[in-house]
């Protein structure tokens, strides 16, 4: 019975040394996949971003500088500084190891501050305000500001901006659907800008529509038109015109085009040509 009772007196310990190296497990984890997040953020430096360099106690040392072509700055007592390749932590290090290893300040804390980015840059192309390549201002810039600095999308110009690019090696290319990010509240659909990109906004689509309508043509194509929306936006049937017998020449996926009959409710889709027939009666 004694060994019994001394069996059970142990099973709560371990259950709770159980618990607590689960808990210093998960800890250890998160603060892994934190750190490596962080490291991803960092930006690199390039020729053109400028710098703000402080040296704690030591006002004299401060600078705000530009990171020259050749990827260096003039630092005072030190002289030339390669910072061109390096994070901002990493030119820390540098400066406060120059700082000390000619012995100009014991135990220097350098702090160096990203305040423009210049060397990493995006193209815009396509239906914007002001297309052409556009530098990266700060780390983490999304896709909708880089479209805002080029001077917005056009009233002829889409509502999907396509990212293409290389990320850790690997090229992308992603669709963003920029109502979805500003009107929706879906900050997480808006991508971030890396050195490189190319952002493209394609023209709107349309539809066209002829026959017995009262204004035929081309029209811009809203998400989720359908084609009683469309008919209206064609102002209408005329007076010969029919709902009946209506046709929608749409294209596949390999370029054929297909006849069909479409209901009212049905949605009308890219480059479909809706033909309005006249009523027999």
């Amino acid at each position: 019975m004694k060994t019994l009772n001394h069996s059970r007196r142990l099973t709560p310990r371990k259950h709770t040394t159980k618990r607590h190296w689960l808990l210093l497990l998960l800890a250890f984890l998160w603060g892994l996949c934190t750190g490596v997040q962080a490291q991803r953020a960092e930006h690199i430096l390039g020729p053109g971003d400028v710098i703000r360099i402080a040296v704690y106690q030591n006002p004299d040392l401060s600078l705000e500088t530009r990171i020259s072509e050749l990827g260096e700055i003039a630092f005072p007592l030190v002289g030339t500084v390669h910072l061109a390749g390096r994070s901002t932590t990493a030119a820390q290090s540098e400066i406060a190891r120059l700082l000390r290893e000619g012995n100009f300040v014991n135990n220097p804390q350098v702090s160096v501050l990203l305040v423009q980015v210049r060397s990493a840059q995006v193209s815009i192309l396509g239906q914007v305000a002001r297309p052409g390549r556009y530098p990266i201002e700060s780390v983490n810039t999304k896709v909708s500001e880089m479209i805002a600095a080029a001077g917005g999308i056009t009233p002829e110009g889409g509502n999907i901006v396509t990212l293409t690019g290389v990320r850790n090696g690997q090229p992308v290319r992603l669709e963003i659907d920029l109502p979805s990010v500003l009107q929706g509240g879906r900050a997480d659909l808006d991508a971030v800008v890396a050195n490189g990109d190319t952002l493209f906004v394609d023209r709107n689509p349309v539809f066209y529509i002829y026959g017995e309508v009262q204004r035929p043509g081309a029209y811009r194509l809203e998400r989720g038109t359908t084609l009683m929306q469309a008919l209206a936006q064609g102002g209408g049937l005329t007076q010969r015109g029919t709902e009946r017998g209506m046709r929608v020449h749409r294209k596949d996926g390999s370029g054929n085009v297909r006849v069909l009959e479409l209901k009212l409710t049905d949605i009308v889709e890219r480059d479909d040509v809706v033909y309005v027939r006249e009523s027999i009666f």
